[in-house]
């Protein structure tokens, strides 16, 4: 016992300053928020043949869906001419889906501020999380925030067991057919007013798994979703940067 709280003590104070103070160190190779530079672009196509999801259009300009994005950068490594590059911006949640499409250097996302989370669950938020078919990356990652560093439950929001005390549901998976009924009978069982957020991109938009028989191509085509979070999996970072967005904590 003495031992482990000489361990403790020694470690001192382990939670992140963020987000009053500076954000986490991310790792060199972390892809966030990709720029897109239409003007760079030759509408060549190779950044399009090259990505496994179809996240990239060069139609009407060039574009890229972060909510059907696996953020693999073949599509950076395919594009001679720098068109679409990923920074390390973390900021990647939106509470329209529209606007996870990425058009041009400059544009931002808007505020994913939702005015019923903000009223509702501004000062607590409880979440049920259903993991529909996911391959469990996201949910380790949503596990992380409930750890010493992160710890999540200080700006009122908790993870809990029952959707029956569940202010709303954070999905993970492309929502297999198997999962259907049962992440329709959580949602029904979850108190209004309530919130469903998709995390990750299987949760947005089936993913890989996408237009599969067997999946239902993401939460949104069974439930409605007021906030998306893109990734493959999302950075404890952007999630945790997503949910304080959304209910007005952080601007």
């Amino acid at each position: 016992m003495f031992s482990i709280l000489k361990t403790r003590f020694q470690q001192k104070f382990r939670t992140m300053a963020w987000p009053d103070g500076p954000a986490p160190a991310l790792p060199e190779r972390f892809a966030g928020r990709p720029r897109v530079d239409r003007a760079a672009c030759d509408a060549c196509g190779q950044c399009a043949a090259a990505c496994p999801v179809d996240a990239i259009s060069c139609q009407d300009g060039l574009a890229l869906d972060t909510g059907r994005c696996l953020f693999c950068r073949a599509c950076e490594r395919a594009c001679k001419r720098k068109a679409v590059t990923f920074s390390s911006d973390f900021h990647l949640a939106a509470a329209q889906r529209d606007a996870l499409t990425v058009c041009d250097a400059e544009e931002t996302f808007p505020p994913a501020l939702v005015e019923k989370a903000r009223n509702y669950f501004g000062r607590s938020l409880k979440l049920r999380q259903v993991s529909a078919g996911g391959c469990n990356a996201c949910e380790a990652d949503t596990n992380v925030l409930g750890t010493v560093a992160w710890d999540l439950g200080r700006f009122g929001i908790q993870f809990v067991a029952s959707p029956r005390h569940a202010d709303g549901l954070l999905v993970t998976g492309p929502v297999s057919a198997n999962m259907r009924l049962a992440l329709e009978k959580t949602y029904d069982a979850v108190p209004t007013p309530k919130i469903v957020i998709a995390c990750g991109a299987c949760a947005i938009s089936g993913g890989p798994y996408a237009r599969h028989p067997e999946v239902c191509n993401g939460a949104a085509t069974v439930v409605p979703v007021d906030l998306f979070i893109p990734g493959c999996p999302p950075h404890p970072l952007t999630i945790l940067d997503g949910l304080l967005r959304f209910v007005g904590r952080v601007k």
